[in-house]
Order: structure tokens, then sequence, then C-alpha cells
């Protein structure tokens, strides 16, 4: 099992800046995947980037130049540094764990970002 707790959301302003932090415990694989999903009301949950033990990253393209994920594989923890955030950004933001190749996926119980324009 994998435990995920996730802060940092909150309510912003438009073009303003906030940082989502993610901490997993328990019995975490030294290969994984650590990443961010984020789903507004009415819509699909989506990616919004993902980022490997390795360092492979990869970021929906909405969100291309304005977040950076970052982790500290030590400290099995991922962030999510937004910035220029826009009011279609609002979402509950998810922290995501999972191991390649297997079954093993993991989801924190989400943080919502707000962003009034």
């Amino acid at each position: 099992q994998v435990q995920l707790v996730e802060s940092g959301g909150g309510l912003v302003q438009a073009g303003g800046s906030l940082r989502l932090s993610c901490v997993a415990s328990g019995s975490i694989f030294s290969i994984n995947a650590m990443g961010w999903y984020r789903q507004a009301p009415g819509k699909q949950r989506e990616l919004v980037a993902v980022c490997t033990s390795g360092g492979s990253i990869n970021y929906a393209d909405s969100v291309k130049g304005r977040f950076t994920i970052s982790r500290d594989n030590a400290k099995n923890t991922v962030y999510l540094q937004m910035s220029s955030l826009k009011p279609e950004d609002t979402a509950v933001y998810y922290c995501r764990y999972s191991v390649p190749y297997s079954q093993y996926e993991y989801w924190g119980q989400g943080t919502q970002v707000t962003v009034s324009s």
C-alpha cells in the first residue's frame, strides 16, 4: 500500500502562482512514476504532468511553459509549481503514484485549486 498526502491548493487570482506538494509513504518501489492530474466540474480527469523516478517528464499541452513538475526521490515527494494561472486551471488536483508495467496505482485525496478572474 502507498499513501499519498497532497497540500498547497487554494484560491488565487489569475496570473498568480501556487505550488502543490505530494508526499508518498508506504511500500515505495524505487522505479515509479509520480504525477498530477486534475478534474474540473463536469469534465473527465486529465493528465497535467508526470515525472518518473528516472527523470522523464511529460506535460499536458495546456500547461507547458506555465507549470513545472519536480520531485525529490529521497523524500518520495513530487511538486507542481504552477505559474501564470488561468481560470480554466480551476479543478481538483490529484496526485498519482504508479509502478510501470504493473497494476500498482494509487491516488491522493485531491486538493482544490481555484483561479479567479
